[in-house]
């Protein structure tokens, strides 16, 4: 009996079209992470542990920053290797990531297009154990990580107040199509495309991020009253 014009023309895996997309359209240098494995009960992480606090979403290889690379040839092997494995993009090199939660950064996105602010890609990454709720990145361009603190108390916002975050040198963000977590798969909430190849800088989007995240932070708790003294 024939085959079926479907067998054998299942084409490559997602995770292998788009980790060499990155590569070739954007130059991007990619690195393969952890990946889910289904079976009875919860998916759990492959690096085996199952109190993972980034299941799918963390690298495999301590030696993996080094190893990341923008070559499609390397690329394509490693997903055809590993067609599973998640996409991660290290940080602090072709651009820094400003790392919120998603509830502000859908508030700052709504006031950035008001302001007509150029943006760059903006990743949305589902909870996990080791970061409770859903975050959205905003790649920017490198350099930021170190700026922060002084960027954010210009704006009047003292150490710790905001849940705002960067990612510089030494940390990634994972890419989309990747299964992150219990809750779901990394997406774009704006794609890379032509119109956004040239990242913006951070200084740009940290007033409306700040912002957004002030009006979500929980207020400060007050402080106790001090008992007056004795004389």
């Amino acid at each position: 009996m024939p085959d079926s014009p479907d067998q054998g023309n299942a084409g490559p895996p997602p995770l292998l079209i788009e980790a060499v997309s990155y590569a070739e359209s954007r130059h991007w240098e990619v690195a393969p992470g952890a990946w889910l494995i289904d079976g009875d009960g919860p998916a759990r992480c492959s690096c085996g542990d199952l109190r993972c606090p980034l299941p799918g979403a963390h690298p495999i290889d301590a030696d993996w920053a080094r190893k990341a690379s923008a070559g499609p040839g390397a690329v394509r092997r490693w997903w055809t290797e590993r067609p599973e494995a998640s996409i991660l993009l290290p940080t602090g090199r072709s651009f820094d990531v400003l790392d919120v939660p998603e509830v502000a950064g859908c508030l700052a996105l709504a006031r950035m297009e008001r302001m007509d602010l150029q943006l760059g890609p903006v990743v949305a990454v589902p909870a996990a154990p080791g970061r409770p709720g859903r975050r959205l990145h905003f790649l920017v361009l490198p350099g930021v990580a170190a700026k922060l603190p002084e960027m954010l108390r210009k704006l009047g916002w003292p150490p710790g107040r905001l849940d705002l975050v960067a990612r510089g040198e030494g940390d990634w963000t994972v890419a989309p199509p990747s299964r992150v977590g219990p809750s779901g798969f990394a997406q774009w909430a704006r794609s890379p495309s032509a119109l956004n190849r040239w990242l913006p800088d951070a200084a740009e989007l940290i007033s409306p991020l700040a912002y957004a995240c002030g009006r979500e932070a929980p207020s400060p708790r007050p402080q106790a009253a001090q008992p007056a003294p004795v004389h």
